[in-house]
């Protein structure tokens, strides 16, 4: 599987729908992976297992820290696979169901609650990392294959992001139903691991059935080497600046994420049904919006809607600081507000990052969407690592005090400070702080790139409001 192959390649126009559906069913696994262990393997740990807050987080930051080497890795491999399905659609299948099978693992705690169970839960989370790195990196890199179109993106993301929004909903939402539902404890956490294990292999399942009419086209050639392709994505700038921007931010998301239980359990002072409640009220509301973000961005442009989406999340988080002094039902509203504000951050990030690979590929004529999505999305995988780590350091900073039946112990004053501001100021800070770095999003004129440039004095464009061109 080392010789160039043929496989997809960027074709102008729309895609039929079924292709927007079936690509998009593939955010099932992704959103279901990128869910639940940030929002239930902390607690898993510290709660039921009885992990010290401080080293659950490193137990948590290390598989993931790995992925950020195995992703281009991956990248590079899927842009060197030759199949009859092409280099991207064997990975959905074989790596999803993969993913499936190691996740229902992580949570089936064969060493009961001993030390060893650590240390179990660690290699069971590096395998399953390194199997979705093998699912979402070429998953990642189609839509920069799919189409050349710049709205056709757009529509081809905010298909996408609804059904992320819709697996974060389910398996985010009803992830802790099924816990207490099982029994919870380690009975309640192995019946869990099914539910979203079996999440995971439809959405890996669908993915690759509903791609099976995308566009294929002629063999385009990759850098020999995957040092020259690091190289090739290092030289381009729009890339390094959406990209960091994109891993900050998603370490801030992640550390909400993180915090959702803690959040529930001591400052809403609802163990039951706080956590559900946090993720209908963040996830529901993104549904909704969605199509309002896609006319948004069609007016004023991917990059300007991308900083209003990230600063109306900001805005959201900050105020959930005030959650001690209001009654619990003011702030799932405020969480509304929040979900909205993700929806619109998630949909412009990811509409921009095929832009940027069309233009490299237009520039230099090499087809290496998997190295740039495989850096990209080892970057964001680091990013949702170090969100449960920070928030376990802050855990551990403040004095929790862990517990190894299932439910929290009583914690300290200062224990439920951390636990607030790990849920509110530390992210808002996260997210809010990468958006200078957006200054340096100015892709170099490309031909039918679309992408969001600044206008420069004497330059003439014909592009939509809000985008314009630039020259280098």
């Amino acid at each position: 599987m080392d010789a160039p192959p043929a496989g997809p390649a960027s074709v102008p126009g729309a895609l039929p729908r079924r292709v927007h559906l079936g690509y998009a069913l593939g955010s099932l696994a992704t959103g279901a992976f990128g869910t639940v262990p940030g929002l239930l393997l902390l607690p898993y740990l510290t709660d039921t297992l009885g992990v010290a807050a401080g080293l659950a987080a490193l137990l948590v930051l290390g598989p993931k820290a790995w992925d950020v080497l195995v992703n281009p890795v991956a990248g590079r491999i899927s842009d060197r696979t030759g199949s009859r399905w092409g280099p991207r659609r064997p990975y959905l299948l074989l790596a999803g169901l993969a993913l499936a099978l190691l996740f229902a693992g992580i949570f089936a705690a064969p060493f009961g609650t001993e030390r060893a169970a650590g240390a179990y839960v660690a290699a069971a989370f590096l395998a399953t990392a390194t199997a979705f790195a093998f699912f979402q990196v070429p998953y990642v890199a189609m839509p920069a294959e799919l189409t050349e179109d710049y709205a056709e993106r757009t529509r081809l993301m905010t298909w996408r992001i609804a059904v992320l929004a819709l697996a974060i909903l389910v398996s985010g939402a009803v992830a802790p139903i099924v816990v207490t539902a099982g029994g919870e404890g380690l009975a309640g956490h192995r019946w869990m691991g099914l539910f979203v294990a079996s999440l995971i292999a439809v959405g890996a399942v669908g993915a690759f059935a509903g791609t099976r009419a995308a566009p294929t086209g002629q063999v385009r050639g990759s850098e020999p080497t995957l040092r020259a392709q690091l190289a090739v994505a290092g030289r381009n700038r729009a890339f390094r600046a959406l990209l960091v921007c994109f891993v900050v931010q998603s370490a801030g998301v992640a550390t909400i994420l993180a915090g959702v239980n803690y959040f529930a359990d001591q400052i809403l002072r609802d163990p039951q049904t706080g956590a559900t409640l946090l993720f209908a009220c963040f996830v529901g509301p993104a549904l909704l919006v969605m199509p309002l973000w896609t006319r948004i961005g069609a007016r004023v442009g991917k990059l300007r809607a991308l900083v209003a989406a990230s600063l109306l999340l900001v805005v959201g988080v900050a105020a959930l600081a005030a959650a001690p002094l209001v009654p619990a039902a003011a702030v799932y509203p405020v969480v509304a507000l929040v979900g909205a504000g993700y929806a619109g951050q998630q949909v412009f990030a990811l509409a921009m990052l095929p832009d940027c690979i069309s233009w490299d590929e237009a520039r230099t004529g090499r087809r290496q969407a998997g190295v740039f999505t495989g850096i990209w999305t080892a970057g964001e995988t680091l990013g949702l690592a170090l969100g449960p780590g920070i928030y376990g350091l802050v855990l551990q900073l403040s004095g929790y005090v862990s517990s190894d039946t299932g439910t929290a112990a009583a914690q300290s004053g200062t224990a439920r400070l951390g636990i607030l501001l790990g849920f509110t100021v530390i992210p808002a800070l996260l997210v809010a702080a990468p958006l200078i770095l957006l200054r340096h999003y100015d892709l170099p004129a490309a031909p039918d790139t679309g992408a969001d440039q600044p206008v420069v004095a004497g330059t003439r464009t014909h592009e939509p409001p809000g985008r314009g061109v630039t020259t280098s």
